[in-house]
């Protein structure tokens, strides 16, 4: 497919289901920001659908992890706005018995998805402990509190209810992170196709950008989206999952975003989980794109 193709239909674009993607994309899922000419033909998906997805070659632009974007870096840019990232944000490690560690092959962890970045993140600290099992977030606490696995990394809503189901909590995966590299924590951004012609992806880098602006600035209005779209109904987790995952870092990575991102390519290889001297090419701040009117 040429490039000229690629600008003359509908950009594929994803998002993740979870609550700060349908905060950050509201405006531009209901047209609430200007286009700027283009089309998009979006899907919402669980994120490791998402990875999958861009693995396949299936979409334009979309959320996905930085496990999986550190395997799709030849081929990807990552925008500059949409990532979540940030300190007290990580994946928690919880146990279904109090005071139990990963330390036998024997035991079980569950995972949400093999190219997630809470995956990396055990891989790189527990390298070699445990039977690994992926499966849909959703599942995880569930089958803990079943008593069908040992140990479970939780991402999500998760992180906020999992008390409630009597569960453990081993350790804060994000916390040991911050403690190590005195980095935000990168979970997941918005990559866009190194194939699609330059002044598509600067468009796109602007409309998400504008998304966000929108959202920050009247925060009620995406709640109807996040609702339908959240495994969690209680709007206060809503918001505290917002409040988490919607930051300065959101808007625009910079230079702590791009060193944190260089770091977790270093661990992932040093883990060896990916080849050594793979980086992120952060797509270059855009010239302003004018705003068109909508159709």
């Amino acid at each position: 497919m040429s490039r000229s193709d690629l600008s003359d239909r509908p950009v594929r674009l994803g998002i993740s289901t979870c609550p700060n993607d349908t905060f950050a994309f509201d405006a531009l899922l209901r047209r609430r920001v200007d286009w700027r000419g283009l089309e998009f033909d979006v899907e919402l998906l669980d994120i490791q659908q998402l990875n999958a997805k861009l693995l396949a070659g299936e979409l334009d632009v979309a959320k996905a992890s930085f496990h999986a974007a550190l395997l799709l870096a030849d081929n990807y840019w990552v925008l500059p706005s949409g990532s979540a990232l940030g300190f007290g944000v990580g994946p928690l490690l919880l146990s279904a018995k109090p005071g139990a560690r990963p330390s036998s092959s024997e035991q079980l962890t569950l995972c949400p998805g093999e190219q997630t970045t809470a995956t990396l993140l055990f891989r790189i600290f527990y390298p070699g402990t445990t039977r690994l099992e992926q499966v849909i977030f959703s599942e995880i606490m569930p089958r803990l509190v079943a008593g069908t696995a040992d140990f479970g990394v939780c991402i999500h809503e998760g992180r906020f209810t999992w008390q409630s189901g009597g569960l453990f909590l081993v350790e804060d995966l994000g916390t040991r992170w911050e403690d190590e590299t005195g980095c935000p924590l990168p979970l997941g951004g918005i990559l866009a196709s190194k194939r699609l012609p330059s002044d598509v992806v600067s468009r796109v880098q602007a409309t998400i950008k504008d998304s966000i602006e929108a959202a920050l600035a009247e925060p009620d209005q995406p709640l109807p989206t996040m609702r339908k779209y959240a495994q969690e109904f209680d709007d206060r987790v809503l918001m505290r999952h917002v409040e988490l995952y919607v930051n300065d870092w959101t808007r625009d990575l910079g230079g702590q975003g791009s060193r944190a991102l260089r770091e977790l390519s270093t661990r992932a290889a040093r883990a060896g989980v990916i080849p050594e001297n793979i980086r992120l090419d952060i797509f270059a701040d855009p010239p302003e794109v004018s705003a068109t009117p909508n159709p």
